[in-house]
């Protein structure tokens, strides 16, 4: 097959062929039709992953149709359209209780990019290890190796070449409304970052009802996008006093949704929570945060994984939200063949494009 294959922190993606080996029992072999590019993949250019000296398939957006299953598979079959999402045990205390995205394995399944006993299941042409198992499926690739637990089985007349974003940039944004937030009719919003995962809070608060949902960031193009999403009011991200333009007169809001890791944001964010009030982070970055705890008066923080979901449970529901035009997440999506992966990469680290898609045909 052919995979983009990271070799080092600086270097571009190099599109190679690549063997897989053969399927363990719990495993599966997918044809990977695309595969979404969020920014999670790019932590492996940061010096202190510390794998990130291993040659390396990422991608975990991955969309495509079954071709093989290992052994011990009963619920995926050949021929079956799946969404390729996060890896979990199924048999901690986390994921018997619905919680899989806090599995005791969630690092070791999802973030070393082997299996948890350590080993890989690919080559390169000389036959040297190649590390393919980012989020159990490293899809910037033609095939990708995945486990049951992280497919959900789809309709078969759905469009694959959109469907990959919501294996994770999606899921995090809507699942963080609906499952860590639990918001409800007339509450209110504030989403720092309009990328895809801050839009898909955007959209998951509109179909929940949000009175007031106000986002905040640095491109004019992408707030215009979040008022068409369903923004009641958009702010600069470099407004001269950006807790009063956030707050815009009011008490303050019922919950603030963090997308950007830049810790004055999140202080931001957490600033302007009326009390009580609860702030959901999911930027993933090295820096510290810095706060007072007056600051926390009546306020909650928590960082959230993949929105707390159920994969198997939330995304058909994002799917049903999108038939009814609800979740028109096709707005956020460029697509781009597998060889133009450093092209999709750079326009958006420059925020030219929100959510880049890698499809294969």
């Amino acid at each position: 097959m052919r995979a983009a294959v990271l070799r080092a922190l600086d270097a571009p993606f190099q599109i190679e062929d690549i063997d897989l080996g053969e399927l363990r029992s719990d495993e599966i072999l997918v044809r990977i039709v695309s595969s979404g590019m969020c920014h999670t993949d790019l932590i492996l250019r940061d010096p202190s992953y510390k794998d990130g000296s291993r040659p390396m398939i990422a991608g975990h957006e991955g969309a495509g149709v079954v071709e093989r299953v290992g052994s011990a598979v009963t619920r995926t079959r050949p021929g079956d359209h799946v969404l390729l999402s996060f890896d979990s045990c199924g048999w901690c205390s986390l994921c018997r209780t619905g919680n899989p995205a806090y599995c005791v394995q969630f690092e070791a399944r999802n973030v070393t990019g082997t299996r948890v006993d350590g080993t890989t299941s690919a080559v390169d042409a000389g036959g040297a290890e190649v590390v393919n198992r980012w989020f159990a499926q490293s899809s910037f690739a033609e095939y990708a190796i995945a486990t049951e637990r992280n497919a959900v089985v789809v309709a078969n007349d759905l469009p694959l070449e959109l469907l990959g974003p919501l294996g994770c940039g999606l899921q995090t944004g809507a699942g963080s409304v609906l499952n860590e937030m639990k918001l409800g009719p007339g509450q209110s919003l504030a989403v720092f970052g309009a990328g895809a995962v801050g839009l898909a809070a955007v959209m998951a608060a509109r179909i929940s009802g949000a009175g007031d949902i106000v986002v905040v960031d640095m491109h004019d193009s992408r707030l215009a996008l979040a008022e068409k999403l369903g923004a009641t009011r958009v702010v600069r991200g470099d407004a001269p006093d950006l807790i009063d333009a956030v707050m815009g007169g009011s008490s303050g809001f019922d919950f603030t949704f963090e997308t950007t890791a830049v810790t004055n944001v999140i202080t931001t964010a957490i600033s302007v929570l009326r009390r009580p009030g609860k702030a959901v982070l999911v930027g993933a970055g090295a820096g510290r945060l810095d706060v007072s705890p007056t600051l926390l008066t009546g306020r909650h923080v928590t960082m959230s994984f993949e929105g707390g979901a159920v994969p198997q449970i939330l995304l058909p529901k994002l799917i049903e939200h999108w038939r009814a035009g609800r979740f028109p997440f096709e707005k956020l999506i460029t697509a781009y063949p597998l060889a133009d992966i450093n092209q999709a990469e750079a326009d958006s680290l420059s925020g030219e494009v929100i959510k880049p898609v890698l499809v294969m045909g």
